[in-house]
């Protein structure tokens, strides 16, 4: 069985509902075992990760980068470093915060570097901006918040929820992004892990 851990940090809600989404794509995909683990709990047992195919890392976006709580997690997890644990593990990423912008790109760049000194093997969304309806992108107020990858990023899925309550924000278009990550990255280290089985 292929093993995907989704760790998480989420300071109001928004991105637990976006990290069960990631765990909902990523469990969907047959002889995959998607888990959903907190920053916090993944920290108390970093050799649970050990047997982990692939990671996926979420956590929201403060004043420009990702959460204390987050940053915590990946300090402790340096100590991985030093034994290559993580080497070649598929590694993925996925971030939320209260506007379109909010800087989020570089909380996924500091995501993603994080994997690439883990020796990780990064996943992008593999999604064109507004994928579920591109006709969007020729109207001035663009992509609605039903659509997925309404915010056009390409290294994760990331969310936007404004000043609204966590149930009704993240967007469905959002969760449906997050959703399809998971199962992206699950296939992903799915195809790896067989790969090397009959190679």
């Amino acid at each position: 069985m292929i093993k995907v851990a989704i760790v998480y940090h989420s300071g109001f809600g928004h991105t637990k509902l976006q990290a069960e989404a990631v765990h909902k794509g990523a469990a969907s995909i047959d002889g995959v075992e998607a888990v959903l683990l907190t920053a916090e709990e993944a920290g108390a047992d970093l050799d649970g990760l050990d047997d982990a195919d692939g990671i996926i890392f979420g956590t929201p976006t403060y004043m420009g980068s990702m959460s204390a709580g987050m940053k915590k997690f990946l300090e402790t997890a340096a100590a991985k470093w030093f034994t290559q644990s993580w080497k070649d593990k598929v590694a993925g990423a996925f971030t939320n915060s209260s506007s379109y912008s909010g800087d989020k790109l570089n909380t996924l760049v500091g995501l993603m570097i994080n994997a690439m000194q883990q020796g990780m093997i990064y996943v992008s969304l593999g999604m064109h901006p507004a994928a579920s309806d591109p006709d969007s992108m020729n109207r001035i107020e663009g992509p609605g918040p039903e659509v997925m990858n309404r915010i056009g990023s390409y290294s994760g899925p990331m969310a936007a929820s404004f000043q609204v309550d966590p149930g009704d924000a993240p967007s469905s278009g959002d969760i449906a992004t997050a959703e399809a990550y998971g199962a992206r990255v699950a296939t992903i280290t799915q195809q790896l892990v067989r790969g090397r089985e009959v190679g």
